[in-house]
């Protein structure tokens, strides 16, 4: 039994397009998965940013205010 010309056609078309299908349905799914990676990230960086508020607190509770020095002058001798 032989395919016509248009049947073939049909076929070819049929096939490009579930092949589409296919590729967006993947597309979607990467995407999904990026933006997973994403909102991660993100989440890392708050924490990592928080972290850096408090060892910023902590070294400016620790540095005491300094102190005036008075110098000393040094008579030079002639």
């Amino acid at each position: 039994m032989a395919l016509g010309l248009a049947e073939v056609i049909l076929a070819v078309i049929i096939g490009t397009l579930l092949a589409i299908v296919y590729s967006l349905r993947v597309l979607i799914l990467l995407e999904r998965r990026v933006a997973s990676m994403e909102m991660n990230i993100q989440r890392m960086t708050a924490r990592v940013l928080r972290e850096e508020k408090v060892i910023e607190k902590a070294l400016r509770r620790r540095k005491a205010p300094k102190r005036k020095t008075t110098k000393k002058t040094t008579r030079r001798r002639r």
